[in-house]
């Protein structure tokens, strides 16, 4: 790599020292990720488990992968939820901050003792871990695992490369983002010249079972386009769900379909279940879906992120409204000052 594109002394430390702790740890090792994880979740879970296991480790991964998802996992690679945590394990937590144990799934963190490591690339990670690398620059925390699969000296395989390649996949939009630096590239060339099934990861992304369109049908039937166009917005019921046949995993999918209209600069999807709603957001341009979850009670990065809000659509429909509008009008004030929205 060039000067300019070389990584900071301190994430190179942070590296070294969660790769240490993981190799000094003798015991089992309990890796996890966030609830609902995407594919940069199971991707660097996968990864990580798979490189720790060709050490001759043991190492569980209570992870529960969707259904679009289920082709990377070999059967018998994850475990379900943990019940009670095995005798001296360490804790590996990744894509998610190791201190949100509510966002932590596979396992209870408030009965947890032991040592743990943190990767992750979200900007609000409180940085509190035994180890832990956070490096918000990174556009997937699959880009962090593989650098501590290299510190920790694991053999490296077609296996391993292949879940982190989805991880980058998924968080770059398909290399599609402006979070994609030139490192990005590197490692994915990388993870390329390990072996990882590029063409075969976006040939099972790209197959969607039937259901997935009868539901994209009740989506775009209530479809909002909102402030000009600048905002798209659609939701989703258990009404509809049972009326295609389908499943709250097929809607993962559909707000980054919302973002390809023309002119919008942010797409919201809602998730409606009733007494709770989950937002999906993605944004782009000056406009920062992070700022908008925020104002939520939830978090990301600035074009991806999401919010889970305890009250009736009814009510956080005007909390929405009014994030969006103090969004709206801090993008259109930051581009006549000529700077950009913070990267996180």
């Amino acid at each position: 790599m060039t000067a300019s594109n070389a990584p900071s002394l301190h994430y190179a430390q942070d590296v070294q020292r969660v790769a240490a702790t993981l190799s000094a740890h003798s015991g089992p090792v309990v890796v996890v990720a966030h609830e609902n994880p995407d594919g940069d979740a199971l991707g660097s879970v996968l990864g990580l488990t798979r490189a720790l296991r060709a050490m001759g480790r043991t190492v569980l991964a209570p992870l529960d992968a969707p259904r679009y998802l289920q082709f990377l996992a070999e059967p018998g690679e994850l475990c379900a939820p943990l019940t009670e945590w095995p005798a001296g394990a360490l804790l590996a937590v990744l894509d998610v901050d190791n201190n949100d144990a509510s966002r932590v799934a596979g396992a209870d963190l408030s009965t947890f003792s032991g040592p743990v490591v943190n990767i992750d690339h979200h900007g609000t990670n409180a940085r509190q871990a035994t180890a832990g690398v956070v490096d918000p620059d990174k556009p997937a925390a699959a880009m962090i695992v593989a650098d501590v699969i290299d510190a920790l000296g694991a053999p490296w395989s077609e296996a391993v490369a292949t879940p982190l390649m989805l991880g980058m996949i998924t968080d770059t939009g398909s290399f599609r983002f402006n979070s994609v630096s030139a490192e990005a590239f590197e490692t994915a060339a990388r993870l390329r010249r390990h072996g990882a099934r590029l063409g075969w990861i976006n040939d099972q992304l790209g197959q969607n079972p039937r259901t997935y369109y009868l539901l994209l049908r009740e989506v775009l039937g209530g479809l909002e386009f909102l402030h000009g166009g600048r905002v798209v917005r659609a939701r989703v019921d258990e009404t509809m769900l049972a009326r295609a046949g389908a499943t709250w995993e097929e809607v993962e999918s559909y707000v980054a379909l919302l973002r390809n209209a023309e002119g919008a600069q942010l797409a919201v999807m809602v998730k409606d279940y009733g007494e709770r709603v989950k937002l999906s957001l993605r944004s782009r341009g000056p406009v920062s879906a992070q700022n908008v979850a925020v104002a939520l009670g939830g978090g990301g990065h600035v074009p991806a992120a999401g919010a889970s809000v305890d009250a009736p659509y009814a009510e956080v429909a005007g909390r929405l409204d009014a994030a969006i509008a103090a969004e709206l009008a801090r993008a259109d004030a930051t581009e006549e000052g000529g700077s950009a929205p913070t990267k996180a």
